[in-house]
């Protein structure tokens, strides 16, 4: 009786450590995001990689034979998350790279909940190498050159 109670357990220890990696990931994701001073930042995006990560996980071991369905239900529940994320400003639109980040966020939960750990680390490091780009310094607009005009 003991030991049946242990190798109940135990697969549920596991999946606990995957939603502790999809936490972490989704956190340094998010802490970048908070740093820039961003409305989402690391409880959101650990969030989203903890939800996606669990809802693969139960699709895996609850629905075994049906595990799309799951899937693709995290992908439309993060639409509509990414969706509240977009606001419109004066003539500005903001916040499609927190809906983005967002959508990729679940991406990584999803790779975690699946096993797919060095694909998930990997990725979470190739976004983070997206988001530190600071376009600003790229691509200069005609605000800028009358800014430098002005400084003059």
């Amino acid at each position: 009786m003991e030991n049946q109670f242990w190798y109940s357990i135990l697969p549920q220890i596991y999946y606990l450590g995957q939603m502790l990696l999809a936490i972490v990931l989704g956190g340094v994701v998010g802490w970048q995001r908070e740093v820039r001073g961003k409305a989402a930042g690391a409880r959101t995006y650990a969030l989203v990689t903890a939800g996606s990560a669990l809802f693969t996980i139960l699709s895996t071991v609850a629905f075994p034979g049906d595990q799309a369905r799951v899937a693709a239900q995290i992908v439309t529940g993060i639409g509509f998350l990414g969706a509240g994320a977009i606001l419109h400003r004066e003539s500005r639109i903001v916040g499609l790279t927190t809906a983005a980040g967002l959508w990729i966020a679940a991406a990584i939960g999803m790779a975690v909940g699946l096993r797919y750990y060095f694909f998930a680390i990997i990725g979470t490091l190739m976004i983070l190498g997206v988001l530190m780009i600071n376009e600003k310094k790229i691509v200069h607009t005609d605000d800028d050159a009358k800014d430098e005009i002005e400084e003059e």
